[in-house]
């Protein structure tokens, strides 16, 4: 593996200013200045970030709520959040903190993402969780939503064609593309990202004026398809309807992808596998 200039030291406390460590926390900044102080948020603090207008509900219809993390809960985490509408969250813990950011932005995702966990259950009788939701699990923690507006672009992802798309098509990919992280763990790791940091992206096409709104308006209209994505069983029925995505090399986002080269790594940029779903 090869080592990146710039590589940020990874994070052992509390930091305010984590958005600023890298471009991949641009959609979350604003919910995230509400966190700024000299200590980690309190739950009361993240409390106060999804009960803001419009407050956050889960799809049975319960308000969001922020609870302690207790091992003598008798419910599993996404049947708790579903039935009861509480949100589990551990203290000092960027997972966590990321995961409340990320329901905090795109909520009808996320609320469609614990029920379909939470109806999903039942496959995962003999302690297996089955293909679907191996595909939500891996969406929900190292998820990206890949948006463009030229479809040959999206082919170059579901085929490994990493070169043309980050560097012989960069400027293509500046003016037709977006990627919005999603997955909290993929969060967690962008504060100290290194070479081999991958993505599981799911991949949408979208109209030419979508790229000319402003960023909250475009992760609103991505939180809805994302929704109905995640609610169709047979959309998102594996983890094969996701594709891979070396997240170091979209364009602006670490500084060694200014270089021709970097591209060359095919430990990281790696030829194909067979072509994930339109």
């Amino acid at each position: 593996m090869l080592n990146a200039p710039h590589s940020i030291t990874a994070l052992t406390g509390w930091d305010p200013e984590f958005c600023d460590r890298s471009p991949m926390f641009e959609p979350l900044r604003e919910a995230a200045a509400q966190l700024r102080g000299p200590h980690w948020p309190t739950l009361d603090k993240l409390q106060r970030v999804v009960s803001q207008e419009p407050a956050l509900c889960v799809e049975s219809g319960l308000p969001l709520a922020i609870v302690r993390q207790e091992k003598t809960w008798t419910l599993g985490y996404e049947a708790r959040a579903y039935l009861h509408g509480e949100l589990q969250v551990r203290t000092s813990s960027w997972h966590d903190l990321f995961n409340v950011l990320v329901w905090r932005v795109f909520p009808r995702a996320k609320a469609a993402l614990n029920r379909a966990h939470y109806e999903s259950l039942p496959e995962a009788a003999g302690g297996r969780r089955g293909p679907r939701r191996d595909a939500l699990t891996l969406f929900d923690e190292s998820g990206v939503i890949v948006a463009a507006s030229d479809a040959a672009l999206l082919d170059m992802v579901r085929d490994f064609r990493w070169h043309d798309l980050f560097w012989a098509h960069r400027d293509r990919v500046r003016d037709g593309m977006r990627c919005f992280v999603f997955g909290h763990a993929l969060h967690e790791k962008a504060l100290a990202p290194y070479v081999g940091l991958t993505a599981h992206a799911m991949l949408l096409d979208v109209d030419a004026s979508f790229m000319a709104l402003p960023m909250a308006q475009q992760m609103e209209a991505l939180d809805a398809r994302v929704a109905l994505r995640v609610r169709d069983a047979d959309a998102l029925a594996s983890s094969g309807a996701l594709s891979p995505l070396p997240v170091l090399g979209v364009p602006g986002w670490w500084p060694a992808n200014e270089d021709e080269a970097f591209y060359a790594n095919e430990r990281y940029f790696r030829p194909g596998r067979a072509r994930a779903p339109a």
